[in-house]
C-alpha cells in the first residue's frame, strides 16, 4: 500500500451501511466520511457510447493537434 493506511470494516456494518465493493471517501473538516455510491461510476457508459455512435455524434471535439514547431523544441 505504499505510503497509505488501510482500514478493516467488519462485515456487519458494511451490510447495515449498504457499502460494498464501490465507496465515496469525503473529508468534511477533518472527519473522514465513507459513504456508498448507489451506481457504479462507469454505470451507463456502454450504451452512451452505442447511442452516440448510432446518431454520428462522435465527431472529434477538438481537431487533430498540430505538430507545427515541434522542430524548435529541445529534448
Amino acid at each position: 500500500m505504499g505510503n497509505s493506511h488501510g482500514i478493516l470494516i467488519p462485515k456487519p456494518i458494511l451490510l447495515e451501511t449498504g457499502l460494498t465493493d464501490v465507496a465515496e471517501l469525503v473529508l468534511n473538516k477533518g472527519v473522514i466520511e465513507i459513504r456508498p455510491i448507489k451506481t457504479h461510476p462507469r454505470a451507463g457508459w456502454a450504451e452512451d457510447a452505442q447511442r452516440i455512435t448510432a446518431q454520428a455524434d462522435d465527431a472529434l471535439v477538438w481537431p487533430a493537434l498540430a505538430n507545427e514547431g515541434d522542430e524548435a523544441l529541445q529534448w
